[in-house]
């Protein structure tokens, strides 16, 4: 895998931002272990760093992620390894991240693409995107505690038409159920999101955390759901029928 895949990085322009961009645009920013090994490593870089006080996820032009990569997937599920898989230490990294998370999507934004935009503070989104997480299609469970988390944002109803029904949310959809903070255009995305976290970064740290500790509450909850989720994932993800679906996307 290139190490380019995901991108790290501080503007000048915006000081106190970490900008963690997925850039692998050929395969529509669909993560693999390395990926998550490196998104992972730069959310324990900007909680040791106090010159980082806000981080922004950024995807590329009209995608946001398409989620987990099938193919290293499928590699894991036929290993028969007994390690957590890399996407479940980086969701523990991303309720643990102590820094205020802002997020930019623009178009796709599947499985952990809006999953991982449930543990971020403010979400801009474009007109165009997309957030779906077809889990059950493929065998699967809900991930990143997102069967605790959106039904507390977005209600049982909605949350069950994303989580199991696999029901795609457009933009609108989803600012109206607040799972976005806002809308721009498409070629403002990123500008919107430096934007935001510029100003996250600008304000007295201390106060920002503790009033961001205050809001989000105690993450213990979130940790257990994720435990909890990722025993079924685990034995899910080494079962037959998601081995039959992941193997019928593959041929698609």
């Amino acid at each position: 895998m290139s190490d380019n895949h995901i991108l790290v990085e501080r503007p000048e322009a915006q000081p106190g931002v970490m900008v963690i961009r997925f850039n692998r645009p050929e395969k529509k920013n669909a993560f693999t272990s390395a990926m998550y090994n490196r998104m992972t490593a730069a959310l324990e870089e900007a909680n040791g760093d106090d010159a980082v006080r806000a981080v922004a996820f950024l995807g590329t032009e009209g995608c946001f992620s398409a989620g987990n990569d099938m193919g290293d997937f499928l590699t894991y599920a036929m290993s028969g390894s007994k390690d957590a898989p890399a996407a479940a230490v980086f969701i523990k990294a991303l309720a643990l991240a102590e820094k205020p998370l802002v997020s930019g999507v623009d178009g796709l934004a599947i499985g952990i693409g809006t999953t991982l935009n449930m543990h971020c503070d403010l979400t801009v989104a474009s007109a165009r995107s997309l957030f779906k997480t077809p889990f059950v299609d493929l065998a699967l469970v809900p991930e990143a505690a997102s069967s605790l988390l959106a039904p507390k944002i977005i209600g049982h109803q909605r949350a069950f038409a994303m989580l199991v029904a696999g029901e795609g949310f457009s933009a609108q959809a989803a600012l109206d159920a607040g799972l976005i903070w806002r809308i721009v255009e498409a070629q403002a995305v990123e500008a919107e999101t430096l934007a935001l976290a510029a100003s996250l970064a600008a304000k007295p740290p201390q106060a920002l955390r503790i009033a961001r500790d205050l809001v989000r509450g105690p993450r213990d909850a979130v940790l257990a759901r994720m435990d909890e989720e990722l025993l079924h994932f685990s034995a899910q993800l080494k079962s037959a029928e998601a081995r039959a679906a992941f193997e019928a996307f593959m041929r698609r």
